[in-house]
């Protein structure tokens, strides 16, 4: 297997779920808001339109922290790893990690570093399937070649 020159990861199936997800979100919040109305008198509540929008805010908002989970992603070259969680970032070179590794029943990658330290690369995930299993190759090609000393003829 050749070297790749460098790799790029983004979760697929998390990204796809999190767009449809925070879209119903909006839209259910959105709903909600137009079914609350009413008078003086009608009941317990007094509903303006000031608390209307107050629930789109509060959708919009739910939206925005449901999209966090599109944040991830992993950028690899000869020099490195650039690794985005949904909080968290870390730019690593490779000398800093000791391997990398998809442990059995691990929601994504790992890299172990050195010093017994250990980064969540969130942008692998096992729920990917074959994109997750050709992004670590190609991470795990990169951590290989980083360690192997050129050869000069």
């Amino acid at each position: 297997m050749s070297t790749p020159s460098s790799v790029t990861a983004r979760p697929q199936r998390a990204r796809i779920i999190a767009y449809v997800l925070a879209l119903v979100v909006v839209v259910v919040f959105t709903l909600i808001a137009t079914g609350l109305h009413g008078k003086t008198g009608d009941g317990p509540g007094f509903f303006q339109r000031g608390d209307q929008a107050a629930m789109i805010g509060l959708g919009l908002c739910a939206a925005a922290g449901i999209l966090l989970m599109t944040r991830p992603r992993a950028v690899a070259d000869e020099h490195g790893v650039r690794v985005r969680n949904i909080i968290g970032t870390y730019d690593l070179p490779w000398d800093a990690v000791r391997a990398v590794t998809f442990g059995r029943g691990a929601p994504w990658l790992t890299l172990e570093l050195h010093d017994d330290d250990r980064v969540a690369v969130m942008a692998v995930q096992i729920a990917d399937k074959d994109y997750a299993v050709r992004a670590a190759r190609g991470l795990r090609a990169l951590h290989t070649a980083s360690r192997t000393p050129a050869v000069v003829e």
